[in-house]
């Protein structure tokens, strides 16, 4: 039992971190709609999460004595707070705010497709038309992204509550939650360079809320330059920015890098499906969000194409095992086939060390 869970720590681990992002996309959409600046949600959102996991990550190397982050690394951390964090973040919680959460959750399944494409476009994922497994990963994709947009556009019958929010705020919404989604696969193709260079993953990720939280106090600067705007009005707020702080930003990164760097950038945003589902769920019960008929079937389109595309990259891997397998055991018979090539008598010798002549008798070798 063991030995199989210890196989699906990644699958186990993408699970439970979409609920904590369907707890963080309501959490935020509540205090947004109590009137907090998106903005100044964000530099206390990462600027909480690199006090919570700086010192973990400063103390974690002391005691293993192990550090490979370089300056080399530096401009891509950067590069990916700007991107990943800072730009998707704001982007994300004034589309949630201006849309829903159930709405920002389901524009959020379009970045497998988005990942997809730059990572077959890079060459980090390999397309081989002739191939079920990537004929599998396109299909299951496509059906993702096909669920996720009947869960946001199908209407039908509506299921659950009654408000219905104005189509201008909606159309904006839904284009700044696209721009996130972007932002997000791009994060994810970045990761790939980070990992491969640097292991500690504790450091990269308080290294990247750091860099974050000052990208995002420049934007508040910008953008909300009165000072009261940074003041935090409610207790809901609060807690808002210390639970996505600590556990949005903080564990959510390390985790995402992690699971990256076991699997790549596709398996891990072929999670976010799952939260869809669950955000749609639980904003109709909390937040009395408006469930359709449409909206049920896309979640069961999307759970459908989750599965295939991960049969099909499991397949993948059986195929890398099999290849190790494979050279494993040529290389046994290469070494094999030399052992046996090699005389089990040894030569003759003419001489001892002391130059007198040796008995002419053949020694077995051990």
């Amino acid at each position: 039992m063991g030995g199989i869970l210890e196989n699906y720590k990644a699958e186990m681990a993408m699970v439970g971190l979409q609920f904590l992002y369907a707890g963080v996309s309501l959490i935020s959409r509540a205090a947004l709609l109590q009137g907090m600046s998106p903005a100044v949600f964000v530099f206390y959102r990462q600027s909480i999460a690199t006090l919570t996991i700086a010192p973990i990550a400063y103390f974690s190397r002391r005691k293993s004595d192990e550090f490979s982050l370089g300056l080399k690394n530096l401009p891509l951390i950067f590069l990916a707070s700007l991107i990943g964090v800072t730009i998707n973040q704001n982007l994300f919680f004034e589309g949630i705010y201006l849309a829903s959460s159930s709405m920002g959750s389901a524009m959020g399944n379009l970045v497998p497709a988005v990942t997809f494409a730059i990572a077959a476009f890079l060459g980090i994922e390999k397309i081989k038309l002739r191939s079920i497994r990537s004929l599998a990963k396109i299909g299951g994709t496509i059906l993702c992204v096909g669920g996720a947009i009947s869960m946001a556009l199908l209407r039908g019958s509506k299921l659950l509550n009654t408000s219905i929010l104005g189509s201008e705020n909606w159309l904006l919404g839904s284009l700044l939650l696209f721009a996130s989604a972007c932002c997000w696969s791009c994060w994810l193709i970045l990761q790939v360079p980070i990992t491969k260079s640097c292991s500690d993953h504790l450091s990269v990720s308080a290294w990247m809320c750091f860099m974050a939280a000052i990208q995002s106090a420049a934007v508040v600067i910008f953008i909300e330059p009165h000072p009261i705007s940074w003041k935090l009005k409610s207790h809901l707020e609060v807690l808002c920015c210390l639970f996505t702080g600590i556990i949005g930003s903080g564990l959510a990164f390390f985790v995402q890098a992690w699971c990256i760097s076991k699997r790549g950038p596709l398996f891990s945003a072929m999670f976010n499906p799952l939260c869809t589902v669950i955000v749609t769920i639980l904003a109709a019960l909390f937040l009395h969000e408006e469930i359709y008929m449409g909206s049920m079937i896309g979640g069961v389109g999307v759970i459908m194409g989750l599965y295939v595309v991960l049969w099909g990259k499991a397949k993948d891997f059986v195929s890398k095992d099999v290849s190790m397998l494979k050279d494993e055991s040529v290389e046994e018979e290469g070494t094999c086939k030399n052992d046996m090539e090699q005389p089990l008598l040894l030569p003759k010798s003419n001489t001892t060390d002391n130059g007198a002549d040796a008995i002419d008798q053949p020694r077995v070798e051990l």
